[in-house]
């Protein structure tokens, strides 16, 4: 995909500005989230690969240019210049499945700055909802409390894409399978599925239905047990496993009710039976509160089907992030608008024993702390082939268990704070003197010139 028109208008209108004006210069745009959402102790990092992606294949196509032709009143030379435009950049990032805080960077594009304003808009999609999502994910990794988990998001996405992505997302967090097929097959994931309680009505009677799904899967069989009678479904299920004999994994599915009740009752009909390995899948509204509440209780569950909630972040569905610009042809910027003043340069974050320090990315690194952003692109190619999602998988894992207990908890977390280094509060506060002083009125002048040029 080219993805040139992938941007807000006012993105090509700046852009188109620069370009008449000359202005090359090189840019740095930092990407962080101002704040973290209410009930998140910690951010998981996603949604870099399909960045990276977009930005190697950057540029407009001559329908893309037709259409603002016809649309926009960019002149032939603006045009021209879209057209030979392609995204010749650096990116630095941290790398996916890394837990973040506020104000850390997630990535950050060094480029001549009509290139590096173009890729704004998708920049921040990209990274926003898969990190929402990944974050929401990792949440109910947390609660499951080692039992596995599934995706079952795909129906109740907001949009098609949107259910890949959830599927990436919800991997990269620590899910083992998806029901997503293609979003398996697109990005090497197990899936998983069982049957639809349409399938169970479909037939004469509920033991039917389950001898003929048996018969026609019989290596990989769980029963939707709760169609009509959970206890009796459960019954049933047991009696066709036995008179059928099946020689793989069987299992049932729990999907309404009193899911802690019937994971008991279930647990003890299969044990009664001698099925001790048949395993107990329970779905139906779940997120990380609702499987913390029934692992607390020590609910009989071996694993979970989580959709609609883990699939849209549904408590907290949006994430307050930022792509601003930290310097401009090697003069550093920032913006005192109130409520979103940013900080100047370009920058790196560390992760030692005394918590996250955010650094001037040329500064020494503090003692005994290891950088969290990586060099990802240079000159608009990738430093390295993409990394597999095992790698980011293992690093959310690792970096889940290395949170500290107050930022890990579902309720009223705690996120570690964030120092700021010497060198960057220095550099903040004389910018800030600087602006100020340029910003003061003048004989004419307008005291507000400055905040209403900074705001969005």
């Amino acid at each position: 995909m080219a993805g040139g028109l992938l941007t807000d208008l006012y993105e090509l209108n700046m852009a188109a500005s620069y370009l008449r004006r000359g202005m090359t210069g090189q840019a740095v745009f930092s990407l962080f989230a101002r704040r973290l959402p209410p009930g998140r102790g910690f951010l998981i990092a996603a949604g870099l690969e399909e960045c990276l992606a977009l930005l190697e294949s950057f540029s407009f196509t001559g329908a893309d240019l037709a259409y603002l032709r016809r649309t926009q009143d960019y002149d032939e030379t603006t045009l021209e210049q879209f057209r030979r435009l392609r995204f010749t950049g650096d990116v630095w990032a941290v790398p996916e499945g890394t837990a973040v805080f506020a104000t850390e960077p997630l990535l950050e594009v060094t480029a001549p700055i009509a290139e590096a304003q173009l890729v704004e808009t998708a920049l921040l999609n990209h990274i926003t909802f898969q990190t929402t999502i990944a974050t929401k994910a990792a949440r109910c990794v947390l609660a499951a409390g080692g039992a596995q988990l599934v995706d079952f998001s795909f129906r109740r996405t907001q949009g098609i894409e949107a259910g890949l992505a959830v599927a990436r997302a919800s991997a990269i967090a620590g899910f083992t399978a998806t029901s997503n097929v293609e979003a398996a097959r697109r990005y090497g994931l197990t899936a998983a599925g069982t049957m639809a309680h349409s399938f169970i009505e479909a037939f004469g009677d509920e033991e039917a239905a389950f001898a003929a799904f048996a018969e026609d899967f019989p290596g990989k069989t769980t029963f939707l047990v709760d169609t009509y009678d959970t206890e009796q479904g459960v019954r049933t299920a047991i009696e066709v496993v036995r008179r059928l004999g099946l020689p793989g994994p069987v299992g049932i599915r729990l999907d309404s009710g009193d899911l802690f009740a019937l994971a008991g009752l279930a647990r003890g009909l299969l044990d009664e039976a001698g099925l001790h390995q048949a395993r107990i899948f329970a779905s139906g509204s779940l997120d990380e509160y609702a499987i913390a509440g029934l692992v607390e209780r020590g609910a009989p569950i071996d694993a979970y089907g989580v959709g609609t909630k883990m699939g849209v972040s549904a408590d907290a569905p949006y994430l307050d992030s930022a792509y601003k610009l930290v310097a401009y042809d090697g003069r550093p910027v920032m913006k005192l608008s109130a409520g979103k003043a940013t900080l100047p340069g370009a920058k790196q974050a560390y992760r030692g024993p005394a918590g996250d320090v955010l650094a001037l990315r040329d500064e020494p690194p503090p003692d005994g702390c290891e950088p969290l952003l990586r060099p990802v692109m240079r000159h608009g190619e990738r430093v390295t082939a993409p990394e597999p999602l095992a790698a980011a998988q293992r690093r959310c894992t690792d970096n889940l268990d290395r949170l500290p207990p107050t930022a890990r908890a579902l309720k009223s977390p705690v996120p570690p704070a964030v120092r700021t280094s010497p060198a960057l509060a220095a550099l903040a506060q004389e910018l800030t003197g600087k602006l100020r002083r340029h910003a003061a009125p003048g004989p004419g002048g307008n005291p507000d010139s400055f905040n209403a040029a900074s705001a969005d």
